[in-house]
């Protein structure tokens, strides 16, 4: 691992319409010790072309070749292998950054000593406005992210030093991936800046949208994998149904 880099990964599948805004988001950060894994998951449209011509234009740019379509957690899992960085985060080929974004965040971790950090973001509509801000709590516990989940995926960031992670191939699998690493660090911690550090976008058919399925999801992760009895699954369930309709409002 290289001290004070941090590794960027982004996954992309068929992504030639979205994953130039993406790559400028990261290339603008005002924090220069970086690198961007690009991680081409079988694309069949014009972004393994777009990705070589973006990695031409910087150094910075490491690209990997999944041989198939595996699935965000497999492509995931592969970036986070190849990075060198002692940092991790996250942006998906479609959702940007703010400029200042992994300045401020690893500036917070390294006056705070957290491991693992999250950020206030958008939720975009595809035609550009915004649905909804998300303002997460200043910090939050194992508990907490089992109440609901705190930490969007594409303003995490860990630190190494707790050991990788990886995502399972299962609903909710970013709930999942951060629900282990703050059980790791004990906690987690929200950079203190109000306004949206990401801008999320939401697809209008998008798995996400399905609330019937993503309640499945849940109901499974309690019981399945943090191994909940029956009680404290619905005691949780209840909680996390709660803080999704606030998050959208």
């Amino acid at each position: 691992m290289t001290p004070d880099l941090v590794s960027v990964i982004m996954p992309a599948y068929n992504a030639e319409r979205t994953l130039r805004a993406s790559v400028l988001s990261v290339r603008e950060q005002t924090y220069p010790a970086l690198e961007l894994i690009i991680v081409d998951d079988g694309s069949r449209d014009g972004t393994t072309g777009l990705i070589c011509e973006l990695a031409r234009a910087d150094h910075r740019l490491r690209v990997l070749y999944q041989p198939s379509n595996n699935g965000v957690a497999a492509a995931r899992n592969a970036g986070i292998e190849a990075a060198q960085g002692s940092y991790i985060a996250f942006l998906d080929s479609d959702d940007r950054w703010h400029p200042h974004k992994l300045e401020l965040q690893i500036g917070h971790m390294r006056g705070t000593g957290s491991l693992v950090s999250y950020t206030a973001y958008d939720r975009v509509a595809e035609d550009g406005h915004v649905l909804s801000h998300v303002r997460p709590p200043s910090v939050v516990t194992h508990d907490d992210m089992l109440r609901s989940n705190h930490i969007g995926n594409l303003t995490g960031v860990y630190h190494r030093s707790l050991g990788d992670a990886h995502f399972l191939a299962v609903g909710h699998e970013d709930y999942v991936f951060w629900l282990d690493l703050v059980r790791r660090a004990g906690g987690a911690s929200c950079v203190p800046y109000a306004d949206a550090l990401a801008w999320y976008l939401v697809h209008g058919g998008s798995l996400s949208s399905d609330k019937l399925r993503a309640a499945r999801w849940q109901w499974h992760i309690y019981r399945d994998i943090e191994r909940l009895g029956w009680l404290a699954a619905s005691h949780y369930m209840c909680h996390y149904a709660w803080q999704a309709v606030r998050k959208r409002r």
